[in-house]
């Protein structure tokens, strides 16, 4: 058995990009930015009114002007309507382009208007104010969004600002999930009395969607040449093979040996840690085509997603590691196995800005169920057996924490 560390640089070690592709603004969240998007014009692309009122010459009021009468109103999407003497007002809305004879917006709040006179309330007023200058956020050409960042809603809306109704954006690898097992049936079947219906590929698919990563799904029985036939069509067609199931030490367990005779190189089988200890990785030379085999238990596969599928898939369409995350252990958590432990945990923010993990309580690697309480795995050391409340250790969340 290997160390999780040496597992991941092994995994990271094989990290690599898949190319570029155009994708529709509707189709683009969770994917990946490919190169920067840049700004088409200023931004804002003229002097823009920020509050509902009037526009006047800050002159005339420091002169002692208060009231001034309106000569015209402006709704946003308006060509300016200048005034030409210091006595005279524009009422505009936000949103609006400043007339270039004023330079001054003072917000209806601070305004009486009455019978075509604008009177300002205030003692004071702030020259310029109420003002969203021309090009003060970004010039024409500049980037207003950097390649490598994940596309969300924002990167969506200034995309759109600019005028491009598609963005270029990392492509994803193709994927396909297999689950193996005789035990094993569809979610719309009714199980025998020692059946269960499938799940693992249900959730590996679900935690690639985030990525933009629409995966096929497979499932196998127990059969090795069986087994060998359908991974070998896979890997010629995908360039990530994840497995659930069939990678331990059992009589039905073919997958390593499938893999073997396929000619996948294994780069590792087995991991000191808990669960997931009999994790397989492999490289298919032919095609370069990356292996996960993932043990069968529901929370291992789960917990090896999360752990090393989905850094290694951040690694390779960001270009750079998962950024760490760390928490404060909440109790007292004893584990005597000398293996990595993967704690189910609910991480929280407490009334003092910390990450603080609370053990979820479960019954073993088989307990899926539990998941839905935690939202995170903290690994805790192999070379230790007690852990005490108020360490601090690394985390591996699985759904938004704060």
């Amino acid at each position: 058995m290997i160390s999780v560390t040496e597992a991941e640089k092994i995994i990271l070690d094989h990290a690599r990009t898949y190319g570029v592709a155009e994708v529709p603004l509707d189709k683009a969240v969770g994917r990946v930015l490919a190169e920067d998007i840049l700004a088409d014009r200023d931004l804002p692309p003229y002097d823009r009114v920020t509050m509902d009122g009037i526009a006047i010459r800050y002159r005339a009021f420091a002169e002692g002007m208060c009231s001034f009468r309106i000569k015209a109103t402006m709704a946003a999407g308006d060509m300016p309507i200048d005034i030409t003497a210091d006595d005279e007002c524009i009422e505009l809305m936000t949103g609006c382009a400043l007339p270039a004879s004023t330079d001054t917006v003072v917000r209806y709040e601070d305004v009486e208007i009455k019978e075509g006179m604008a009177t300002i309330t205030p003692d004071a007023i702030r020259q310029g104010a109420n003002i969203h200058r021309k090009g003060r956020d970004k010039q024409a050409g500049d980037a207003v969004a950097l390649a490598g960042i994940m596309i969300d809603a924002a990167v969506i809306s200034i995309a759109a600002s600019v005028g491009q109704d598609s963005i270029k954006a990392r492509e994803v690898p193709r994927v396909v999930i297999i689950s193996t097992g005789d035990e094993l049936v569809d979610v719309d079947k009714v199980p025998g009395e020692y059946q269960i219906r499938r799940s693992n590929s249900y959730a590996i698919k679900a935690a690639l969607r985030y990525y933009g990563i629409e995966a096929g799904t497979k499932h196998m029985n127990d059969d090795a040449a069986i087994m060998r036939q359908q991974i070998g069509e896979c890997l010629a067609i995908y360039d990530v093979v994840i497995l659930s199931g069939g990678v331990s030490m059992g009589l039905y367990d073919h997958v390593p040996q499938a893999l073997q005779v396929l000619g996948v190189e294994q780069l590792f089988h087995k991991v000191r840690q808990r669960p997931g200890k009999p994790f397989w990785f492999g490289r298919y030379g032919a095609s370069g085509a990356l292996v996960f085999a993932f043990p069968g238990n529901p929370v291992s596969a789960f917990m090896c997603t999360y752990r090393y599928l989905v850094p290694w898939l951040h690694a390779s369409l960001h270009g750079e590691a998962v950024r760490p995350h760390y928490a404060v252990l909440g109790a007292h958590v004893t584990f005597t196995p000398r293996l990595q432990y993967f704690l189910q945990v609910r991480v929280h923010v407490s009334d003092t800005g910390q990450l603080v993990a609370m053990p979820i309580e479960g019954n073993g690697s088989g307990d899926h169920a539990n998941l839905v309480a935690a939202n995170a795995f903290m690994e805790l050391p192999e070379d230790k057996d007690e852990h005490e409340q108020g360490a601090v250790y690394m985390i591996w969340p699985f759904k938004r924490i704060v």
